[in-house]
């Protein structure tokens, strides 16, 4: 069981296609043409980016694609060094004013750093339509090597570093991912398909070690899986820790999410962490589905707390860790909302082709094709 627990801290979980085959599902018929879908997904896509600039106090910024290699601004993603992102040589005047660059694989950091650049006050903050490339994924029917995130951030102060803050702003992300799926199943009906229920009005609340609690002997993502089947929308605080088994509930990376700030929880017990995912259960894929993962960021004391943890002092030398331990750039909250994950949800979809264009294996698409999924290229 130990070494399945293991395995299961990071990635997504389907090891090869012989068992995806076994997962996509074979009575699917999409419910909206390839052009009711675009024009549905960017009706929705005005409607979350509106809504979160509204209920969380956001404004739409530029965001890189690339960033310099030396910068440490580069999302590394989780502690085990597993996802690199792509990097590559800019000669740049013959070579004599060279950048070694890198295409993002998630504005984490960037968008921390960016609060400061565009003077955001406490209370105000930044939304992106974040673009990144995660070459090391295992492509299946909800990861691709192409991503495209809401990326948000927004500077908080030290007494808002609580679990209530959190779970304010996570509610009232809820709400507008509730609201745009009312307003698409009323503008399309026949989203409104039986089979696929509406979004719960509410998301559960639970920490990490109370599902391991329910599910001691299970790996992390059979425990999600379990307990969506009672709570169909759940927000999973404390990812990152090591919980009651030894093992934390995902691999984290230690620069960014505070995972390890003591907490107490509504009953009063001590937890730890200050982060967390939205997770689903998908009526169409049959699956437990990620939206978001994020949370209040470290502050001096946890970034050291993390990086010793992780083994990974060294990063203290990079520009972005030394601004974070010069009080340089301000304290704050942030997530990522999957746009193609969401999209996929709300438009109930069976796989991430249907929304976004990228590549896919061959394997892949000639059993998509045998199901009926029609993905894009």
């Amino acid at each position: 069981m130990a070494t399945l627990k293991e395995a299961d801290l990071a990635g997504p979980g389907i090891g090869d296609y012989a068992e995806l085959e076994t997962i996509l599902p074979d009575d699917y018929a999409p419910l909206l043409t390839p052009k009711g879908t675009m024009r549905a997904l960017y009706e929705a896509k005005r409607l979350i980016e509106d809504g979160l600039c509204r209920e969380l106090g956001l404004m739409m910024v530029q965001v890189p694609l690339i960033v310099d290699a030396a910068s440490g601004v580069n999302d590394y993603l989780d502690r085990d060094g597993s996802r690199t992102p792509v990097g590559f040589h800019i000669s740049n005047d013959r070579d004599l004013h060279p950048v070694d660059a890198e295409v993002v694989q998630a504005a984490t950091k960037w968008k921390r750093m960016a609060l400061q650049t565009f003077g955001m006050e406490p209370g105000e903050g930044l939304l992106t339509d974040m673009r990144a490339i995660r070459k090391d994924y295992f492509l299946d029917h909800d990861h691709s090597a192409y991503v495209d995130q809401w990326d948000w951030e927004k500077t908080i102060t030290a007494a808002d570093r609580t679990l209530d803050y959190l779970t304010a702003t996570v509610r009232s992300i809820w709400k507008v991912l509730k609201d745009t799926d009312r307003y698409l199943c009323e503008c399309y009906p026949a989203l409104a398909d039986p089979r696929y229920p509406p979004l719960p009005d509410e998301l559960e609340l639970v920490h990490a070690e109370d599902i391991l609690e329910a599910y001691p002997d299970l790996p992390r993502k059979q425990r999600e899986t379990a307990f969506l089947q009672d709570h169909p929308a759940v927000f999973i605080y404390g990812i990152g820790w090591p919980l009651a088994d030894g093992y934390p509930h995902e691999l984290r990376a230690a620069d960014y999410d505070d995972w390890s700030t003591e907490t107490v929880s509504a009953d009063g017990r001590p937890m730890h962490g200050l982060n967390g995912d939205i997770l689903v259960w998908n009526p169409v894929t049959r699956r437990r589905h990620e939206l978001m993962s994020g949370g209040i960021r470290v502050t001096k004391e946890s970034l050291v707390r993390q990086l010793e943890l992780s083994g990974q002092l060294d990063f203290l030398e990079l520009p972005y860790h030394q601004a974070i331990m010069r009080d340089e750039i301000p304290l704050s909250i942030g997530a990522g909302i999957g746009q193609s994950r969401t999209m996929m949800l709300l438009l109930r979809k069976a796989h991430l082709g249907e929304v976004s264009v990228t590549v896919w294996p061959r394997i892949l698409k000639d059993m998509c094709v045998e199901r009926g999924i029609h993905v894009l290229e």
